[in-house]
């Protein structure tokens, strides 16, 4: 079943993503299978894209778009739709979440990570999915993510 972590308080929740990514890569990049970013606006892909390449500065986190020819050796892809041709992609054992929707295929994943932030847009869809999840029996670990990861 798939296990479930809100990391909530977060002031910006696409630099905030960048954080997670920057950290959980560093502390397990050699188990860590590939992860899923799930950002369905086009301005935050693009964003979080850029941070991926500068921060923290001289740094650089292998990543790339879904639909590019090196997503299948890249360990970090970057979605705006989850139901777009996996083009023999499908090995991630992580989703991040970074939209406010429920995503239809989170179950196939070992790990789901929600990143909400403090703005009202995203902490009250965000309610009802941690209330979806636990209804259904989910394992949900929930962190305070406000004074930094």
């Amino acid at each position: 079943m798939t296990h479930i972590t809100f990391l909530h308080g977060a002031a910006d929740r696409i630099q905030s993503a960048a954080q997670w990514l920057q950290k959980t890569w560093g502390e397990r990049q050699a188990e860590l299978p590939a992860v899923l970013v799930y950002v369905p606006d086009a301005d935050q892909a693009t964003r979080l894209d850029r941070l991926l390449w500068t921060q923290p500065p001289l740094a650089f986190l292998p990543h790339c778009r879904i639909d590019s020819p090196l997503a299948g050796e890249t360990p970090i892809l970057l979605a705006e739709k989850l139901d777009q041709d996996r083009g023999g992609v499908g090995q991630e054992s992580c989703l991040l979440n970074l939209g406010n929707t429920l995503p239809a295929t989170f179950s196939r994943f070992e790990h789901l990570v929600e990143i909400v932030s403090t703005d009202e847009g995203d902490r009250l869809p965000a309610r009802e999915r941690f209330k979806f999840y636990r209804e259904r029996g989910y394992a949900i670990e929930s962190r305070d993510i406000s004074d930094g990861l």
